[in-house]
């Protein structure tokens, strides 16, 4: 039986900001590697960060972004997700950990919420996942006691992989630390694996203005980065993947 980690620490104060480098490596056919710069911000999805009226396009979050689109909250979005999975937080404490919506445009490859009970207690994480074809799927996942968890692979990211194999995700709650891995195992070796690597910043104005101004359109950068990637593996004679190509209706890139 899988048991939820044995941290029970006090959550972290939050909102926080993590200036962050994430790596992508891909092993197979052939190596190659891609990391860039970013930051995130880890809140509480129940009270978001209220930011100085100047400031406010650096960073909204939006229940549209989030899981069906459909819900009044990020907060009742996921609180629906997990009833369907017989998950009741009891109005638990959730961290969530993700890129915001920067001047209109935001981009998630993974959202995290760290669940717990009402007491602090460590319930269950889920990884939000959104590929580059507008479409996103949850995972709900159980970390055991070394903080890493197994999920089957359950939905397209890559264009390059198949809809197989399995992800060994290791996701400790972030604290001064941001250290997070993602591996995607299939058959004769895991051909890729993700990282997150960071430190805590606190989330003050002048804090965030400079990593805006040191990142700027931080999202749509990422976005850009990841297709960018894709189409030189493509032109290497990488094949792609037949996937649907349906588009989930919410995820719209909009400036409102």
């Amino acid at each position: 039986m899988v048991t939820a980690p044995a941290d029970r620490r006090p959550v972290p104060v939050v909102p926080a900001l993590y200036p962050c480098t994430i790596t992508h490596v891909r092993r197979a056919p052939w190596r190659s590697v891609l990391r860039h710069r970013t930051y995130l911000w880890l809140i509480d999805p129940d009270r978001p960060p209220v930011l100085p009226r100047p400031l406010r396009p650096l960073a909204r979050f939006r229940a549209r972004d989030h899981f069906t689109g459909r819900a009044p909250s990020i907060r009742a979005g996921l609180d629906g997700f997990l009833a369907a999975h017989g998950v009741d937080l009891e109005g638990g404490p959730v961290l969530m950990l993700a890129h915001a919506r920067v001047l209109g445009y935001v981009f998630n490859p993974l959202t995290l919420y760290w669940c717990h009970g009402p007491d602090g207690t460590p319930r269950c994480v889920v990884a939000e996942v959104h590929n580059t074809y507008g479409q996103r799927h949850a995972y709900l996942v159980r970390p055991g006691p070394d903080g890493t968890a197994r999920v089957g692979k359950e939905f397209p990211v890559s264009p390059f992989h198949p809809v197989d194999g399995s992800y060994r995700m290791r996701l400790p709650l972030p604290r001064e630390r941001l250290d997070l891995t993602v591996r995607l195992d299939r058959p004769g070796g895991p051909p890729f694996t993700a990282a997150v690597r960071g430190r805590r910043r606190e989330a003050t104005p002048a804090a965030l203005l400079r990593l805006a101004l040191r990142h700027p359109w931080s999202t749509l950068a990422v976005s850009a980065a990841i297709r960018f990637h894709g189409v030189r593996l493509y032109l290497r004679g990488l094949p792609v993947q037949p996937h649907p190509g349906r588009r989930t209706p919410e995820m719209r890139h909009d400036h409102s």
